[in-house]
């Protein structure tokens, strides 16, 4: 099976994650989703954040405290990041895991600084993602994450993104926006999407970029 292209239009990277709405579900979405986060909730779904994650074992910088990101959803992106990237990873092993924990802290850092109605619906969406029952029946993925190959993940993204629900493209958009602002604006990967990077005058300009 030929993996799709999830990545970006080059309008839609940059260098910071887009705090707008994500999932405009109207009610009907809304109460179902709302059902689902109470539900995985109730059955033990691991709700909160993922705090220090020790480097033994992991790829993850063990300084980093995650904030919002669960247990849970880190194994949902670092099984879903590998088809949505692509080819925009390293090849070679340990760069390719330290790019996949890099981008997950990112995705991270930056939903923690979304308003709670965008952090609200993206816990309802990766609850959805992880509680088993609904990531069987409504994702139809039926390993668990951490055993997912990159071409079920492809098909999962596939079938989200070609959906008559739509419920399930605006899922789908959601997991790639954040995944692909995450990635490609990183300043080690602007030149994979054909972004410049910023000009030297805000370089110069910007606290921001000398504490990189």
């Amino acid at each position: 099976m030929n993996q799709q292209n999830h990545a970006p239009d080059t309008e839609e990277t940059g260098i910071g994650l887009d705090r707008r709405r994500f999932l405009k579900t109207g009610l009907g979405g809304a109460l179902f989703l709302g059902t689902v986060s109470v539900t995985a909730g109730l059955s033990g779904c691991a709700s909160a954040p993922a705090g220090r994650i020790t480097a033994v074992g992991t790829r993850m910088d063990a300084s980093y405290n995650f904030r919002f990101l669960t247990n849970d959803d880190i194994q949902l992106f670092e099984a879903l990041l590998p088809a949505i990237v692509g080819p925009g990873l390293p090849e070679q092993p340990e760069a390719r895991r330290q790019a996949i924990a890099g981008t997950i802290e990112r995705i991270d850092s930056g939903i923690h600084q979304f308003g709670p109605a965008n952090q609200a619906e993206l816990r309802q969406l990766f609850d959805l993602l992880n509680f088993g029952l609904t990531r069987v029946t409504v994702a139809r993925v039926w390993s668990s994450w951490p055993n997912v190959t990159t071409s079920e993940a492809d098909a999962f993204l596939e079938r989200w993104r070609t959906s008559s629900i739509g419920l399930f493209n605006k899922g789908y958009i959601a997991l790639t926006k954040i995944s692909n602002v995450a990635f490609y604006g990183y300043q080690d990967f602007w030149h994979l999407s054909g972004y410049p990077g910023p000009p030297q005058y805000a370089v110069d300009a910007l606290p921001q970029f000398h504490n990189a």
